[in-house]
């Protein structure tokens, strides 16, 4: 590739691609090829001016010879990769736009005045046409407004105003239309599948490998708690499948031998292995796209109360009118009303203002799932967090391993990670991190394991029953017991630590010591989250009550629970929302799942268990907490612009209204302020929720 250099700094360059035009196409293949590569940090590319802003934490010479060895063809893009970009879709609607404007422009100085009224009245016709059919149906609608105001003007031959009319309705709509779509697109292409590592079944053996080295008729295997990565046909085992996300469905499905299941839903209970029929997972993306239009998930209350009143004044506006012409005898004064009505900027108005918000906390790596959780959270007066993976660190690590029966700590370690293994849980993960550091090698010793949800793991090797988890399940449910002279040992374990405890044929046979260490941000994210509106602030954890009071110490919550089970969690959220609360949750793991779709917004750390993704409201895709905050004021801003909206709105039109009824204003006059005051709105409500410093 040829090109020159506009501008740059350590980390980040600025070039000029010297090919004369760059098609879409053309521009998702350059930004693949770059982000392919692992020193390139993101890649920003502006097809129309053919210019590219590249950061990279390499050498400058190793970046440049990177895109000197560019050529299109290089390298293949991926079907679903070119469906998730949004490029094309804004170039189409600028161009919608630009060409909408210059014709409306153009005709007036370029166009003799019978020809633009012919233009005006065949235009008029649709507008008409949507009034008299509306009418027709028994409703009193928008449309009915909309095309007795421009109906009226064109028997008056006021072609200006029935055209600016036109012109102002059409720009709204395509803004509206743009809007949705891009908000659509962007919460779609972030609901996209994610999934790195995936176990495929190699004869005998399974193998952990990327996602992306399987083939269509591979064969994978799907643990309990894991998304479904691919589309397929289930070949072994029997399972119970969350397809919320694609069907809506909130019970669980039983799935069987030869049964189908999709990508992205949720294996709750069970355990299946699948013969993959759609390995690139591409038609996920559409599939979750027709969910968002089609979900009412994405309509705040606001919004609905929003639609239903602009419909209900409708009549009001045209009662309005007749009652103007009965006592003025003026018709000028009578269309000034008509001209004017507020249904119009109620409807374009608020649905822009809630996609634009989700798209700005996509911008902040907040994925929200609909409108009406924004709303939630502006509201919400508690909130609770899980401890483990969410104040604290999503990545814990082993600090020590106490043994209790003579066995060696590598060998302890070996048979937990052999385990654990195959579950998604920060602890769980730390155990596997620690013996791979270690360089054990954890063979598959191991009959079926059982996973008990928010307890631990049992299986049999070597004839011996195995248990690994907690206290409770360990001592309480499992009746295990300390080794004689061992009570001592057992007393002096670390209080500032997890402890995950092993005991095999009923005898504890090591405590696994986990640093689970505080996030850096979480005490002042809660001292945050208090003076954006929270009032109480809540940790639960299946952990001792002595580590969680060290944490709640820490961070400065409100208060603590210790050792709760996941209903408990769930009940508790239960609890608060009877006693009129609103409700957050937090968590991170398939324990928090029941907790998560209790709350009235469920946010899920992007690092947990793809089930605890799957059912919250909202996912921070970031490593820290600090998109909480954020999300708390875009929520609380989000409200403020609709309730101010809603003041100007009725203020604004009001007051057109009896400047028209009193004649101070032409109808022409009043239809260009109201229209042009409906666009201000639009494109105002498109702006972003937070400051500048905020955003950065």
């Amino acid at each position: 590739m040829k090109f020159t250099i506009k501008h740059e700094i350590r980390g980040r360059i600025r070039i000029h691609n010297c090919q004369r035009t760059m098609s879409t196409d053309q521009a998702d293949e350059l930004q693949y090829y770059l982000t392919t590569k692992d020193f390139v940090t993101s890649v920003k590319i502006y097809d129309r001016t053919n210019d590219i802003v590249i950061c990279y934490n390499t050498d400058r010479e190793k970046i440049l010879n990177t895109l000197k060895k560019f050529y299109h063809g290089i390298i293949t893009v991926p079907d679903n990769y070119q469906e998730s970009q949004s490029r094309q879709l804004n170039q189409s609607y600028w161009d919608k736009i630009t060409s909408k404007v210059l014709f409306h422009y153009g005709s007036k100085l370029f166009f003799p005045y019978p020809l633009r009224a012919g233009i005006t009245a065949v235009k008029s016709v649709k507008y008409i046409y949507e009034g008299i059919h509306t009418l027709a149906q028994g409703k009193i609608e928008v449309p009915v407004l909309d095309g007795t105001a421009i109906g009226v003007s064109m028997l008056r031959r006021d072609i200006n105003t029935a055209s600016s009319i036109m012109f102002l309705l059409g720009i709204g709509e395509i803004l509206e239309e743009w809007t949705h779509k891009k908000s659509v697109d962007d919460l779609a292409k972030s609901m996209s599948l994610n999934v790195g590592k995936v176990w495929k079944v190699d004869g005998d053996h399974e193998v952990l490998v990327s996602s992306n080295e399987i083939q269509t008729n591979d064969i994978v295997h799907v643990q309990m708690g894991n998304m479904i990565p691919f589309d397929g046909v289930i070949i072994e085992g029997e399972a119970m499948v969350n397809q919320a996300s694609l069907t809506g469905e909130s019970i669980p499905v039983r799935k069987t031998i030869d049964g189908y299941v999709y990508a992205g839903t949720v294996l709750e209970e069970g355990d299946l292995k699948v013969c993959v029929k759609e390995a690139n997972g591409s038609g996920k993306f559409d599939k979750i796209v027709t969910m968002i239009e089609e979900s009412e998930k994405l309509k705040s209350s606001l919004e609905s109360k929003a639609e239903h009143l602009a419909d209900r004044l409708v009549p009001y506006t045209l009662v309005g009118t007749a009652l103007t012409y009965l006592l003025t005898r003026n018709a000028t004064k009578a269309l000034s009303v008509l001209m004017v009505d507020f249904s119009c900027a109620l409807k374009l108005a608020m649905p822009i203002s809630v996609l634009s918000a989700i798209k700005e906390a996509n911008d902040h790596n907040i994925v929200v799932k609909g409108g009406k959780y924004l709303e939630a959270m502006a509201e919400a007066q508690t909130i609770v967090f899980d401890k483990t993976g969410t104040l604290t660190k999503a990545e814990p690590t082993v600090l020590d391993i106490v043994s209790f029966n003579g066995m060696k700590c590598q060998e302890l370690l070996r048979i937990a990670a052999c385990l654990e293994e195959h579950f998604p849980h920060s602890m769980a993960k730390a155990v596997v991190q620690a013996a791979k550091d270690r360089n054990l090698v954890h063979e598959e010793l191991h009959s079926k394991v059982e996973y008990i949800v928010a307890h631990g793991i049992s299986s049999m090797i070597e004839d011996k029953k195995v248990v690994i988890g907690s206290y409770h399940f360990v001592f309480e449910d499992e009746q295990c017991t300390i080794p004689e002279g061992k009570q001592e040992l057992f007393n002096s374990l670390p209080e500032d630590c997890s402890h995950l405890y092993m005991a095999i044929e009923h005898k504890l046979a090591g405590v696994i010591c986990i640093e689970d260490p505080l996030r850096e941000e979480a005490k002042d994210v809660i001292k945050a989250l208090k003076e954006a509106g929270i009032s109480k602030v809540v940790m639960m954890t299946g952990d001792s009550e002595r580590t969680a009071r060290v944490i709640a110490e820490k961070v400065g919550v409100d208060e603590y629970h210790a050792e709760v089970l996941p209903e408990e969690k769930a009940a508790f959220v239960e609890a608060e929302k009877a006693a009129g609360r609103k409700v957050i949750m937090i968590g991170d793991g398939i324990n928090d799942s029941p907790a998560l779709s209790a709350a009235n917004v469920g946010v899920a750390i992007s690092d947990g268990a793809e089930i605890a993704r799957e059912i919250a409201d909202v996912t921070i895709e970031a490593d820290h907490l600090h998109g909480l905050v954020a999300l708390k004021h875009i929520s609380n801003s989000l409200m403020h612009r609709i309730h101010n909206n809603y003041r100007f709105i009725v203020g604004f039109n009001a007051g057109l209204i009896g400047a028209g009824v009193l004649g101070i204003l032409q109808p022409t006059t009043s239809a260009l302020l109201h229209n042009t005051s409906t666009l201000c709105i639009g494109l105002r409500s498109m702006k972003n929720l937070l400051p500048e410093e905020e955003t950065e």
